[in-house]
């Protein structure tokens, strides 16, 4: 299984979109096998979910998402986490031991909201 965490060098990013890459773990059974960084090619609506969907993601981490991508994240079966912040490799730590803390989406806007940026993420 594959967990993509949108990263701001070795921080979990304030909005999946903006974040300037992806840290991608394998995981295997309760441990994490691999791990490699790849760069985010560009936030257009609807491209990053079949994007991380080619690379075997079935779930993502970030700080933030806006309800529209949530939900093209899940039609392509991959389980958006959010409202998660701290040092990427305690993350996907805290998710492998199954006490990962999630919360709402620091995207807080209505539905037809499209992000344009946080404080305190990338934009």
């Amino acid at each position: 299984m594959k967990v993509a965490i949108a990263t701001e060098g070795e921080w979990v990013s304030a909005h999946f979109g903006h974040c300037p890459e992806y840290t991608l773990y394998e995981i295997e059974g309760n441990k994490v096998v691999g791990k490699t960084v790849i760069t985010n090619p560009g936030h257009e609506p609807g491209f990053l979910p079949p994007y991380l969907a080619r690379f075997g993601v079935a779930c993502i981490i970030a700080g933030g998402m806006g309800y529209r991508a949530q939900q093209l994240f899940r039609e392509m079966g991959i389980e958006p986490l959010l409202g998660v912040e701290g040092h990427v490799d305690a993350v996907i730590e805290a998710y492998v031991d199954g006490c990962l803390a999630t919360g709402e989406s620091f995207c807080s806007h209505g539905e037809d909201h499209e992000c344009e940026g946080h404080a305190g993420g990338a934009s």
